[in-house]
């Protein structure tokens, strides 16, 4: 078969691979669509990937070709998205039922070949059927989904006692986790809910979802924490911190109201550091500072079959948010889209 190998850093080729045969208790999976994740960029270009040579690609869904011994051949020919963190089901965590912070994990894409291929293998345990209704280019963004929706639904615990339409939220970061971040505030109910990002595009779409122009911050032209500070009336009650960035921690800090919550999503792009003014806020407004990290999957109330729920209302058009679609053969031409930054780009698809 074919697949994007990574043999070392900066050094992936498309390649004639072995195609996988599914182990005991998995399956086989035919890949129909598969994202390029941001992570991706820094795995393939700049850090590597846990073991290499590596098949990268994490964000997926496909039909179910195979089974290994132990799985239904009932499970053929089904239509899936799969949960790419193979949880090992005894540290702490597992057995606390929250296989998504496990500490001895395999992950599809980063320590074990992922979707960046015709074909992958992956645990039975870690498929999702889709319904009608959903198609495979969706279903590839239920990884970032539910890690938009783990955010939200994480904050929600300390946000008013539950009174939404009391209760404002911003966002920081308007790539796809962001936009979509935005998109299960205004389910849940927010009253107001703001954006800060940089490029017109995300303007556009943030406007799309309900964020008014005098709700928007371009942050290369305005102090952000500032900004948030003074058109929300002292601070929100969220905030999301969906870059990785110290300036965008920052703003967050400064934009939250007292006893609100800053929420930080984004993986870092370097070492995180806080002036001591911003210590000082957190400590005098009683602010809680919670990390996100992942998605919870672990049954019908996990983050993915609420995101899952959630892709055949209106209010959810995660497929808008693709603006390239690549074939196999040209996923490199993709990644330079996203790491040399030659175009406006959301989510990067590859379409098998």
């Amino acid at each position: 078969m074919k697949a994007w190998v990574l043999k070392d850093i900066g050094n992936i080729k498309l390649s004639d691979v072995e195609k996988p045969m599914p182990a005991e208790n998995e399956v086989l999976i035919r890949v129909k669509a598969a994202g390029i994740c941001g992570s991706d960029i820094p795995r393939i270009y700049e850090n590597g990937a846990h073991r290499m040579p590596l098949v990268p690609g994490h964000e997926f869904a496909g039909i179910v070709e195979a089974a290994g011994t132990g799985v239904s051949p009932e499970s053929i020919g089904k239509r899936v998205a799969v949960y790419p963190k193979i949880a090992c089901g005894k540290c702490p965590q597992c057995r606390k039922g929250k296989p998504g912070m496990c500490r001895n994990y395999d992950y599809l894409g980063s320590r074990r070949d992922g979707a960046f291929a015709e074909y992958v293998t992956a645990p039975a345990g870690n498929l999702l059927e889709l319904p009608d209704g959903v198609g495979f280019e969706e279903a590839a963004m239920l990884e970032p989904m539910a890690v938009a929706a783990n955010a939200v639904r994480t904050s929600l615990m300390a946000v008013n006692g539950g009174r939404m339409a009391e209760s404002s939220a911003a966002v920081c970061g308007l790539g796809p986790i962001g936009q979509m971040t935005l998109m299960f505030l205004k389910d849940a109910g927010f009253g107001k809910i703001f954006a800060i990002g940089k490029k017109k595009s995300q303007q556009r779409k943030a406007k799309v979802l309900g964020v008014s122009d005098e709700c928007y911050c371009d942050s290369t032209e305005t102090d952000a924490g500032k900004w948030l500070k003074e058109v929300s009336d002292g601070g929100v009650t969220c905030f999301f911190e969906c870059v990785g960035r110290n300036e965008c921690v920052n703003y967050g800090i400064e934009g939250t109201a007292p006893e609100g919550c800053v929420v930080l999503v984004g993986n870092p792009y370097s070492d995180m550091m806080l002036p001591r003014d911003t210590y000082w806020k957190i400590l005098r407004d009683q602010l809680t500072v919670r990390g996100i990290w992942n998605s919870s999957f672990c049954g019908p109330d996990d983050d993915w079959n609420y995101a899952l729920k959630r892709m055949k209302d209106e209010r959810f058009k995660v497929e808008d948010l693709i603006s390239h679609r690549f074939a196999l053969p040209d996923l490199e031409k993709g990644l330079h889209i996203m790491r040399d930054k030659t175009e406006d780009y959301c989510k990067v698809m590859l379409i098998l």
